[in-house]
């Protein structure tokens, strides 16, 4: 066969595909950055960066903790200007799935949206929702968002406070709307609501008694109800489901913030009443910031947050004192035999525990 004619079996190499991350990125992801290129980084919005300074800020080495607080208390006079938003409902009631569309919507409008989750299921599993990344595969692809999951293997109380220190940072990179979601069930919902202006219960209907396995004080702590998933032939039950809990609210006492829950329905599938619910989100903030709420809330969570963060400083102090390690086992074992008495021997750990700091 001539030569001339091999050229149709000739391999085109094409043109070399872009690397999927730049390579100054993968330099910053590598390194450990200075106080000021954190700082700097943070503040021109830049999301690498910020991802790093929250690693910081999860890690458990005190070296770390010392250079995160500086981070965080130079982000304060920038933080505090976005809306937090926290959103909980029982499992299958599509909370992924109405971030990713109701998030999609609005970074599509130019505005800057961050989602954390508060997972306490970590702690029992060591996992986290990185699934969560995945299933909003939407939003992730949005320049304009921001996904981070909880840490896996906190206790909730420490998850909580990251996801505190958290929204700081995100607010001072630029994010106007922070979505803070409860993963799991229980205390998550009390401790979410105490770092958020507007909480946001999603339910679906067609499962039954629609009351049952809600606990009283999470629908009270709710400033809206929503039903998601009111399409196809769940829409009449949705609607039915939205009079019923309507009702329910009814019989709980005035707020005193003047503000009445609605209960609206939603289809985070088909889009269906989304943007209804954000209007009533805007309508709760124009109201409480007008009759002086939203910012009396602010000044509590701060003081809350003190509050805790002292009872969790001095918890993981005592907890892991050298003396009160080598004492736990054996007082331990008698108050679980019945020899001791459970307030004594706690007295005499919290006495031995001062003892220590008095030296």
């Amino acid at each position: 066969m001539d030569s001339r004619d091999k050229s149709y079996l000739s391999v085109s190499l094409g043109v070399a595909p872009p690397p999927s991350v730049v390579p100054s990125k993968v330099a910053v992801l590598r390194r450990r950055l200075s106080f000021n290129e954190y700082v700097e980084g943070i503040f021109r919005g830049d999301r690498v960066v910020l991802a790093k300074a929250i690693t910081l800020i999860e890690s458990a080495r005190p070296q770390d903790n010392e250079l995160a607080q500086e981070i965080i208390q130079a982000c304060l006079p920038k933080a505090g200007k976005s809306l937090r938003i926290g959103i909980t409902g029982v499992p299958g009631a599509g909370k992924s799935m109405f971030l990713e569309t109701i998030g999609t919507r609005l970074a599509k409008e130019g505005r800057k949206v961050a989602v954390l989750a508060v997972d306490p299921s970590s702690e029992r599993s060591g996992g986290s929702i990185l699934g969560d990344k995945t299933r909003m595969e939407q939003l992730s692809g949005c320049e304009n968002a921001f996904i981070r999951p909880s840490p896996s293997g906190g206790t909730l109380g420490g998850v909580a406070r990251r996801t505190r220190e958290t929204m700081i940072l995100c607010e001072a990179a630029g994010f106007h709307l922070i979505f803070v979601e409860t993963v799991g069930v229980g205390q998550s919902e009390t401790l979410v609501h105490g770092m958020v202006d507007f909480f946001l219960l999603l339910m679906i209907a067609g499962a039954g008694d629609e009351l049952q396995g809600i606990k009283r004080g999470i629908i009270e702590m709710a400033d809206m109800m929503a039903i998601n998933k009111a399409e196809g032939e769940n829409l009449q039950r949705a609607q039915l489901a939205r009079q019923e809990y309507a009702s329910a609210l009814h019989m709980f006492p005035p707020r005193n913030d003047g503000w009445v829950p609605p209960v609206l329905t939603c289809s985070a599938l088909t889009g269906a009443g989304i943007m209804d619910v954000w209007e009533t989100i805007k309508s709760f903030e124009l109201q409480m910031k007008e009759n002086g709420s939203f910012d009396a809330n602010r000044r509590r969570q701060r003081l809350q947050w003190l509050t805790q963060t002292i009872k969790d400083d001095l918890m993981a102090e005592f907890w892991n004192d050298p003396q009160i390690k080598e004492r736990l086992e054996s007082v331990r074992d008698q108050v679980e035999n019945g020899d001791l008495y459970s307030g004594r021997a706690a007295g005499s750990l919290v006495a031995l525990f001062r003892n220590q700091q008095y030296r």
